[in-house]
């Protein structure tokens, strides 16, 4: 494997919770001119461009893979090269990944429970690291030392990045739509060989997504429903909003729905509740973390709802009077992966129900 100098990606924010999605990024992964497949079996060498647009050569096929996060993990699960994934930071928690998933993800080596440490990724013995955060990986916010690109090649670890979270630093504008999700797993695909599953992955989630396209595309803008995104887990003091740049965004735009925070250019932001009460959502995901089983996700969700009924400045919210919620975990909405055009389907088939049937 080549790397070459590397340029680093924009800022994914960690402020709601670390393994969340961050923004579009718009993928693009290639054979260089020419190529059709050398010594590095058929389909390599591959060139990966990361944000900036500097490209990365990959000779071959990685022999042992480490992911920064969860979302990058479950990709490669699904893809079917979870036996080639050496260890990862950030791992899903217990029951977090659908049930076909979670027992594999329970069996790969977890290096960090946040940001891997520096040195166990430079000696994980990985050929491959795929990076959701990009900066925050360099300065670690906070999270420890990071390996730097250069540390990274030196110890024969080509670094590629999940551009779907990594790069909201260089988005020029709100994202509307998964294809920056869609272009990471075609991406992760060629890298592992994995094309023709990649390929089917990225035609479940268009199905889906352009089924409730047809159903409320002509749905006029200013008729369909507010909606905020309430991470109940970021803390109830000051909520985090979801913004445009964050795939969380593009999943309630799908959806047929209009964030109540998109005209914030950012992928998180703390905002006020003040802010909130103006908006006056007509609906609330009641967006907890997946707490490793159906009752303890359950109870998390009605605390959501307790805490935005008991408290003065929320309680009357048009959603809250009206009980309009959506139970639906964050990881499903802010993770960039399959599982957001699910989740476009869950939310239209709520919000539209004489109009999208179904949805799980």
């Amino acid at each position: 494997m080549v790397r070459k100098a590397p340029v680093w990606c924009g800022v994914a924010a960690v402020l709601a919770f670390a393994g969340a999605g961050c923004g579009p990024g718009g993928g693009t992964v290639a054979p260089p001119a020419g190529a059709a497949g050398g010594a590095g079996g058929p389909g390599f060498p591959v060139e990966v461009t990361d944000c900036e647009g500097a490209r990365t050569t990959v000779g071959k096929a990685p022999r042992a893979i480490v992911t920064s996060n969860a979302s990058a993990l479950e990709l490669l699960l699904r893809l079917g090269a979870g036996d080639r994934v050496a260890g990862t930071g950030f791992p899903p928690g217990a029951g977090t990944l659908p049930a076909e998933l979670d027992e594999r993800a329970r069996k790969v080596p977890v290096l960090g429970r946040t940001v891997i440490p520096k040195e166990k990724l430079l000696g994980s013995g990985a050929d491959l690291y795929v990076d959701t955060f990009a900066t925050v990986n360099r300065g670690g916010h906070g999270m420890g030392e990071t390996a730097t690109g250069e540390e990274l090649a030196a110890a024969g670890i080509t670094r590629v990045f999940l551009k779907s979270t990594a790069c909201a630093g260089t988005a020029k504008k709100p994202v509307t739509d998964l294809t920056a999700v869609a272009d990471d797993i075609r991406t992760l695909g060629a890298l592992t060989g994995t094309g023709d599953k990649a390929a089917e992955l990225v035609a479940g989630m268009e199905r889906k997504v352009e089924g409730v396209r047809a159903a409320v595309g002509a749905v006029p803008e200013e008729d369909r429903p507010t909606y905020f995104f309430f991470d109940y887990d970021a803390g109830t003091k000051q909520p985090v909003a979801v913004c445009n740049r964050q795939v969380a965004h593009a999943v309630i735009t799908l959806a047929g729905a209009r964030n109540v925070f998109a005209d914030c250019d950012d992928t998180f932001r703390q905002v006020g509740w003040e802010q909130v009460v103006a908006a006056d959502p007509d609906w609330i995901q009641l967006a907890v973390r997946n707490r490793g089983g159906a009752a303890a996700t359950e109870k998390a969700f009605d605390e959501a709802r307790a805490w935005l009924e008991g408290n003065a400045a929320t309680r009357g919210l048009k959603a809250v009077k009206e009980g309009r919620y959506l139970r639906i975990n964050s990881e499903a909405t802010t993770i960039a992966g399959v599982r957001n055009a699910e989740t476009v389907e869950r939310i239209a088939a709520t919000l539209y129900p004489d109009k999208v049937k179904g949805g799980r």
